[in-house]
C-alpha cells in the first residue's frame, strides 16, 4: 500500500517511514500541505494512496484546512496524528472528514492497527457502494418526519434544506433510520459502520452521534439508552 505521510519534522517522519517501510509500506513524505495536496491529486501513472497520515502542526497551513481540502479533491483515508489531544479539536477533525484520529505520542503497534483498520473500512465501503449503484432500481428513500435520507445518493434533508454530513455520520444515521425505535447496541453500530469490533471506536462513536444532533438541529431524533446504545426517534415507520 502507497502511504502518503505530511509531516514537517524530519527527524520523526524519517524514524516513522522506516518502521511503515519495514511492515511493507510504500511511503511518499512531504513536509507540507501543498506539497500533500499536489501528491494527492489524480493521475492515470501513478497508484492512488491508501491513507494519509496527516500532521496537524504543519509550515504553511494548519491541519484541519489540509484536511479540508482533501475531501474536496479525493476519498482517501485520512488519519489525524497529532499532540492535541483535547475533545474539541478531535469533534473538529472527525467533522472535517478525518476518518481517525491519533494523538502524540503513541505505540507504533496501535499506529498500525489503526491504518490497516481505516484501509480496510474504505475497501469495504467502495465495494459496498458498487453493490449499492448495481442494485439500484430508483427506491430507498426513508422520510421520517422532518428528515427525508436518500440512500442511493447519500443525501440528507430537514424540512428540505440538505444538511452535509461526513460519510461515517451518514452511515450511522441510515443505520438507525432503517428500524426507527428499536435499538441499536454500540457494539453493533461499531460493527456494521466502522467494520470492526475494536474497543476504541467507541468514543468515536460517541462523537459522530453528537455531531448529528447539532447538524440536524434536532437533538432528540437519536435517543441514548444508557448502558446499550443508541436508536432514532421519529413519528412514523420510514417509506420507501
Amino acid at each position: 500500500m502507497r502511504l502518503l505521510l505530511v509531516e514537517d519534522d524530519n527527524h520523526v517522519a524519517a524514524a516513522l517511514s522506516a518502521v511503515l517501510a519495514r511492515h511493507g509500506f510504500d511511503v511518499v513524505h512531504t513536509r507540507s500541505g501543498e506539497e500533500a495536496l499536489q501528491e494527492l491529486l489524480p493521475s492515470e501513472d501513478v497508484e492512488p494512496f491508501g491513507v494519509v497520515l496527516l500532521d496537524l502542526g504543519l509550515p504553511d497551513q494548519d491541519g484541519f484546512e489540509v484536511c479540508g481540502r482533501i475531501r474536496k479533491i479525493s476519498s482517501t483515508p485520512v488519519i489525524m496524528v497529532t499532540a492535541r489531544g483535547g475533545v474539541r479539536s478531535r469533534i473538529h477533525g472527525l467533522n472535517l472528514g478525518a476518518d481517525d484520529y491519533v494523538v502524540k505520542p503513541y505505540d507504533t503497534g496501535e499506529l498500525l492497527a489503526r491504518i490497516h483498520a481505516v484501509s480496510r473500512r474504505a475497501a469495504s465501503e467502495e465495494h459496498a457502494d458498487v453493490q449499492g449503484e448495481e442494485g439500484a432500481s430508483g427506491s430507498g428513500t426513508l422520510r421520517l418526519g422532518a428528515v427525508t435520507i436518500e440512500l442511493p445518493t447519500r443525501q440528507v434533508t430537514v424540512d428540505g434544506v440538505t444538511v452535509a454530513l461526513t460519510r461515517k455520520e451518514f452511515d450511522v444515521l441510515a443505520l438507525l433510520a432503517q428500524r426507527p425505535g428499536v435499538v441499536f447496541r454500540r457494539e453493533q453500530i461499531i460493527s456494521e459502520v466502522w467494520r470492526t469490533s475494536w474497543e476504541g471506536t467507541g468514543r468515536t462513536l460517541e462523537v459522530h452521534v453528537a455531531s448529528l444532533r447539532a447538524k440536524l438541529r434536532l437533538p432528540a431524533l437519536i435517543e441514548t439508552v444508557r448502558g446499550v446504545g443508541y436508536r432514532l426517534v421519529a413519528p412514523s415507520a420510514p417509506t420507501a
